[in-house]
């Protein structure tokens, strides 16, 4: 049999999709279906199964569930991201919030946290924007907490290397400031330089855990186009979960194609996706 025309039945399915959601929280309704056997069939090749009923009893074996998890939430999660993506977040946080902040506690470093940070394009974006601040308003100083489920996209992140099309939007002054270009003409790389690269520390947490391994006391958290992903009750009780990390009176940025209409939480609407805690 060809492994790479393996069919997942409705069962294993189910099997996988209900573990994923309740450890994950991530949601796979039925239409998911084909993507998530599409998105495994690498897996099966790796480990030379040929069914998905064979992939299933290894996933969910003792050895599996040491070994195959973190393979296969790596496949099944979504990381589309960009640098200054949804750039408004990043105007306000310059324009508004940094004043604030530094006025209410001139001395004190700034803590910031990117829930969900896929392969680091809005964790470095924001060490960009809080260093371009500092240099003109010290003694601001500043780091950044980047999380994320997936390792395979924590490597890349960590790296810090992407290709010159990702960055092709970004003013060139920002670009010479931040980015180091390869000497490999083909490839057409760059990479973060190594100051903003050190402002950056990077951790795989799973916003399922009980209790979120992570310090108390973030000034800002950007959580953005990740709670998608997850059922209404459970963007709830994961926004919540968020915000204990969040000092009183800080801030809290959603992705602009998400809500937190009819939850109950400790924010207070600013603007449409940015939030302060009370």
């Amino acid at each position: 049999m060809n492994i790479f025309q393996a069919k997942m039945s409705t069962a294993e399915f189910n099997k996988l999709s209900t573990f994923i959601y309740n450890e994950y929280g991530i949601k796979l309704p039925p239409v998911k279906k084909t993507m998530l056997e599409s998105r495994l069939q690498k897996r099966l090749h790796a480990l030379q199964f040929s069914t998905f009923r064979e992939y299933c009893d290894f996933a969910f074996s003792n050895q599996g569930k040491h070994t195959e998890i973190i393979p296969m939430i790596d496949l099944v999660t979504t990381n589309k991201t960009d640098f200054f993506r949804e750039p408004v977040h990043f105007d306000f946080l310059q324009t508004y919030i940094l004043p604030e902040l530094i006025r209410a506690s001139p001395s004190r470093p700034l803590k910031v946290w990117s829930a969900g940070c896929s392969s680091g394009e809005e964790p470095y974006t924001l060490a960009m924007v809080l260093q371009e601040y500092a240099e003109t308003h010290p003694p601001l100083n500043y780091s950044v907490m980047a999380t994320d489920i997936s390792t395979q996209v924590l490597n890349k992140a960590i790296t810090a290397v992407y290709s010159e099309e990702r960055i092709a939007g970004i003013p060139m002054t920002l670009k010479r400031k931040y980015f180091l270009k390869s000497k490999d003409a083909v490839k057409r790389t760059v990479r973060i330089v190594p100051h903003i690269r050190s402002k950056v520390q990077f951790a795989r947490l799973n916003f399922m855990d009980d209790v979120l391994d992570v310090p108390a006391d973030f000034d800002l958290v950007f959580c953005r186009n990740v709670i998608i992903y997850f059922d209404k009750p459970t963007q709830e009780k994961v926004i919540n979960k968020l915000c204990d990390k969040i000092k009183p009176g800080g801030y809290f940025f959603l992705g602009h194609s998400e809500s937190i209409t009819g939850m109950t939480l400790p924010l207070q609407q600013l603007k449409p996706t940015i939030f302060r805690k009370i």
